[in-house]
């Protein structure tokens, strides 16, 4: 008996992220939010980031994406965040 496309297990599988690029970045109630290239979207307080707390909402939506993705920069005050580190979801600063 010969298996259909829809019986392969293999094809049935959810879809697993094999990178974690940036696409955007906003703030919203006290949360830093970037939405990544795969539909993923990160949330972490900014309050870990206390350049980015301070930060007016101009010097925060002034913000580059660098690396392919794989890195933010705020030039306005001196910031950088990498996806990696945001994904990990700890920051040493917020001790």
């Amino acid at each position: 008996m010969r298996a259909e496309a829809g019986d392969n297990p293999e094809s049935q599988r959810a879809y697993v992220p094999t990178t974690a690029l940036a696409k955007s970045v906003d703030f919203a109630d006290e949360m830093v939010r970037v939405t990544l290239t795969d539909g993923r979207v990160i949330c972490v307080p900014v309050v870990w980031f206390p350049l980015l707390r301070s930060a007016t909402s101009e010097q925060r939506a002034r913000y580059e994406i660098s690396g392919g993705g794989i890195s933010l920069h705020w030039p306005d005050v001196d910031e950088d965040l990498s996806v990696a580190g945001l994904l990990a979801g700890a920051d040493w600063r917020s001790t």
